[in-house]
């Protein structure tokens, strides 16, 4: 059996890599390399996977393994703060194409039930595809990702309700079954988070031993998945909240980046998996409603999540690629389909139409997020008619070159804002949190929702003309970001950035900051006393910034420089 399993698994990774050299080659995404590897070894043609539930377990540990690593990656705080625009752009995509396939479902004879629930597998989309490729692209942090990510996350427990509904549709338990799975589900995140805080003060330990600390990270991403499963949550939720738990501890950083070639190897197998079972066995009495559900998953769900977010306040680009990313159903779509045969509330067509539109879905948005920016370059001029009241006032900011430019308003902005006004100084604030731009423009001051590693967004205010730059958010890549292209674009601006610990202010340093903040040491209030003594003069800053270093050389020597 277990010869068998392999000798299976060689064909297709064998396969796999003719198929990567031949996407190489033509210059095409590797992912849809491999969802063909598996169309091709699939039952539909040469029939290589026979084995189905030992391919089904390595793909459920690659989905483990890329939701802990995307976990691990994630901020909390950002998803707190896009709480709203998450919940609204969610609960509105959902309703909007759930509501568009029932209509599309009568006109192919489809009854309500069955259209309903083929529409909400049309608007769930797939964490897998999406954060696989955001990983590729390098850009999981941006605005529009971490949008992306947490509408995902929103989707998976729809998805979840979804389904306890229907399993438990039989015997009239719905909604005690639900209570009970929210209940025990609060319980285990209270438990995971306090072992979690509790890893984090024995992480010296942890950190000693690379091997060591490999194992403890697969362990627990492993270990927590696997009780959300037996609790009635996916594996893909409980792998997320396992990484999303120790976020932030000192060891994440090394823990990702060496489980990420394994991770790898197992996403592959998934996606080869996947790809086997999207091919239907008889497709032509479903071609038809097939095409035109694609077209609603890439067409009509990117629109609605556009509109959604123009009218929340977002700017285009941000709103485009959010919209873009979400242009295919879930692999959970397919789990949910089966779900619903198996409650005999769909027929089998049914499921083959969800396949065969995962299949085209799945490619088709393979090359929609690769060539986004393309794709928002030439249709720009277009989406005008989705910005909202916000983004509107932006374009009036963004064309104004502002002297000070605040990148972030809560943890200490505001006493920034205080002393600019006192001294009579024009400046502007940049943010994507909903609150704080509330809270901006009760005080109406100059801002702009954006994200500071919008490079598009970055030109445009003429940041290259700017005289002090200040980040006040802590976000590691972000800083690194801004302090990387004032070095290249604007070296005499003052720049002064935010950390959370003496490693990323040492790296900042290194990228050329003037001054790092850190809570311990000398805060925004100090500097904002200090600058409106000193003015913009970037030699001002270099007491500081050398008092500084010798602060972080003194405590914090055994600290990776």
């Amino acid at each position: 059996m277990h010869g068998e399993l392999f000798t299976q698994l060689s064909l297709v990774i064998v396969l796999a890599a003719v198929f990567s050299v031949f996407m190489r080659l033509i210059r095409q995404p590797l992912m849809i390399g491999y969802i063909l590897t598996g169309v091709v070894a699939g039952p539909g043609l040469l029939n290589i996977i026979k084995d189905s539930s030992g391919f089904s377990v390595l793909s459920t540990i690659g989905i483990a393994l890329l939701l802990f690593v995307i976990g691990l990656e994630l901020r909390l705080d950002v998803i707190k703060r896009l709480r709203k625009v998450v919940l609204a752009t969610t609960t509105v995509q959902i309703v909007g194409v759930t509501v568009i396939c029932v209509v599309i479902g009568g006109l192919f004879n489809l009854n309500r039930v069955e259209s309903a629930i083929i529409g909400l597998c049309m608007s769930l989309s797939s964490t897998i595809i999406i954060t696989s490729l955001l990983q590729e692209k390098k850009q999981i942090s941006r605005l529009y990702a971490q949008i992306a990510i947490g509408v995902l996350i929103l989707q998976d427990l729809f998805a979840t309700v979804g389904k306890i509904l229907i399993s438990t549709s039989e015997n009239g338990n719905s909604t005690t079954g639900i209570a009970l799975l929210l209940a025990r589900g609060i319980v285990l995140t209270i438990i995971v988070v306090v072992i979690s805080r509790l890893m984090g003060r024995v992480n010296k330990i942890i950190e000693s031993h690379k091997e060591l600390m490999l194992i403890s990270a697969i362990g627990w991403a492993f270990g927590v998945a696997t009780l959300y499963a037996k609790i009635g949550f996916s594996v893909e939720i409980g792998a997320l909240i396992a990484g999303v738990s120790l976020a932030g501890l000192p060891f994440t950083h090394e823990a990702s980046s060496r489980l990420k070639p394994i991770k790898d190897l197992f996403i592959v197998v998934f996606l080869i998996t996947l790809g086997s079972s999207l091919l239907p066995q008889n497709i032509t009495g479903i071609i038809l409603p097939s095409v035109v559900l694609t077209l609603v998953v890439i067409i009509i769900k990117p629109l609605i999540i556009l509109f959604t977010l123009g009218i929340i306040g977002y700017t285009k680009q941000a709103s485009f690629k959010s919209a873009i990313a979400m242009s295919q159903i879930s692999e959970f779509s397919l789990i949910f389909i089966t779900a619903a045969l198996h409650h005999h509330l769909v027929s089998q067509s049914a499921q083959a139409i969800v396949g065969l539109v995962a299949l085209m879905t799945f490619v088709c948005s393979t090359y929609l997020i690769k060539y986004d920016d393309k794709l928002y370059t030439l249709s720009e001029k277009y989406f005008r008619f989705f910005e909202g009241r916000v983004a509107k006032m932006e374009q009036k900011n963004a064309t104004q070159t502002h002297p000070i430019v605040l990148f972030g308003y809560r943890k200490g902005g505001s006493e920034f804002t205080r002393t600019f006004k006192n001294m009579n100084k024009q400046f502007l604030v940049i943010d994507y949190d909903p609150e704080a731009i509330e809270l901006i423009e009760k005080n109406h001051m100059s801002y702009i929702y954006g994200d500071a590693t919008d490079p598009e967004l970055i030109e445009e205010i003429g940041l290259a003309r700017s005289k002090l730059v200040i980040s006040n958010i802590s976000d590691p890549v972000a800083n690194e970001f801004l302090a990387h292209w004032l070095g290249v674009n604007n070296p005499t601006a003052v720049f002064i950035a935010s950390a959370d610990s003496a490693y990323q202010a040492a790296q900042l340093y290194n990228k050329g900051a003037s001054y790092v903040m850190m809570p311990h040491f000398i805060g925004s209030e100090k500097i904002s006393t200090f600058i409106k003594r000193s003015g913009f003069k970037k030699s001002e800053f270099s007491k500081f910034r050398a008092k500084h270093l010798q602060y972080l050389q003194t405590h914090y020597a055994e600290e990776p420089a």
